[in-house]
């Protein structure tokens, strides 16, 4: 291995969406995190230590901790308990599985010769360019700004607070009063819940600003690879690292839905629009970049289908002139390889027939639909009766 080819893995090594950042270095300074991001438990446990334990602290103070008539307790409420307890982990947790998968990913560009030499330069380059982004001081500033400024003020005041008392604002006058639990939660646990979605938002931002610029670069797809994307079918193993991600964030919308249901009335399909569209959102940040890949796989294509036309046409004309137009040969048929070498030519002819016009499949868009979907499930109980569902899930199957 040259020392250009040396460097090349090396930085695709390094190179991680997770393992950079203001907060990550404060991690690393504090034993919260290691160079690979281990230590995933301890930033769980501190995470909830900043969130969910002072709320239950000031609200068993405030006597709004549990079971107080007309009030909606801190206990009581879902959405709250699923944020900090369920999804703040699931956030933490995602990062230590995309650091370990995602650089094998990017590597495969590489290790499978789709970047050609005399553009590895411009590869390293992209990739130079994600990391730095990555790296920003500013870019996390600025996600501060918009979890306080839109998240807090805007977003929190107009859809999450319920029209009634809870443990973190009492109704005086027609107003909301927040409480001492309500403003260590609005200071301190919403933005810091907020800020870690919003941080894989700018994570997915990165990868699909960097799959952009490594599909503008030249490349050796081969057509007749076996996963029918051309040789990239890899770069859809992005998703096993979006899991933890998507679930979290269907375990933030099934909370949201399942205390309006329980305290405002509201029904499940009351919700349909927002479901759909968390869905869609979602599945477009993870899948929306990939289509970068589309012209080139289509051009790669259509030029085998064509290479393989002339191809085809040539030895099916030679084959029916030594079989057929020609007369027998004097070598016998029986054990005779060029039937099957016919044969062999339409399965590479299929091959290319098939070849997907995205790197990814369905089977990896219902996976990871289903990783948001799934925390939803258990609100079909406040629709439909247990023994209903079972019936219909009976019917479906048999």
């Amino acid at each position: 291995m040259n020392a250009v080819d040396a460097t090349a893995v090396k930085s695709l090594e390094d190179f991680s969406l997770v393992n950079g950042g203001p907060l990550y270095r404060v991690w690393r300074r504090t034993g919260l995190a290691g160079a690979d991001m281990q230590q995933a438990h301890r930033r769980v446990i501190v995470a909830v230590l900043v969130t969910w334990v002072p709320l239950f602290v000031l609200s068993v103070l405030g006597g709004r901790a549990w079971g107080e008539d007309g009030v909606l307790s801190f206990l009581d409420d879902i959405e709250s308990q699923v944020r900090m307890l369920v999804a703040v982990p699931l956030l933490l947790l995602a990062e230590g599985r995309a650091h370990q998968e995602l650089p094998a990913v990017l590597r495969c560009f590489v290790d499978q010769g789709l970047i050609p030499p005399a553009q590895r330069s411009r590869f390293e380059c992209a990739v130079a360019s994600a990391a730095r982004l990555r790296d920003s001081v500013v870019a996390e500033l600025l996600l501060l700004v918009l979890v306080y400024v839109v998240g807090m003020m805007i977003i929190r005041r107009t859809q999450f607070m319920l029209d009634t008392e809870t443990w973190y604002a009492t109704v005086a006058g027609g107003k909301r009063v927040l409480t001492p639990a309500g403003w260590w939660g609005a200071l301190v646990a919403m933005p810091l819940v907020q800020f870690l979605c919003m941080r894989w938002f700018y994570r997915f931002f990165i990868w699909g600003r960097l799959l952009w610029q490594v599909s503008r670069i030249p490349m050796h797809l081969e057509p007749t690879h076996p996963d029918c994307a051309g040789g990239l079918h890899f770069v859809a193993l992005f998703e096993r690292s979006c899991r933890f991600v998507m679930a979290a964030m269907g375990v933030m919308l099934s909370g949201m839905i399942a205390n309006r249901i329980l305290y405002t009335g509201a029904g499940l399909l009351d919700f349909k629009v927002e479901i759909i569209g968390m869905v869609v959102l979602l599945l477009g940040m993870v899948f929306g970049p990939m289509f970068a890949f589309t012209t080139k796989m289509q051009a790669a294509k259509h030029h085998a289908l064509e290479e393989y036309g002339r191809l085809g046409q040539r030895y099916a004309s030679e084959f029916g002139s030594k079989w057929f137009r020609g007369g027998r040969p004097g070598e016998p048929l029986l054990g005779s390889a060029d039937i099957q070498s016919l044969a062999d030519l339409r399965n590479g002819y299929v091959v290319v027939k098939d070849m997907h016009w995205m790197p990814f499949d369905h089977s990896d868009v219902v996976t990871l639909a289903a990783c948001v979907l799934v925390p939803l499930v258990p609100l079909l109980l406040t629709k439909y009766s247990l023994e209903e569902i079972l019936d219909r899930l009976l019917k479906t199957v048999f």
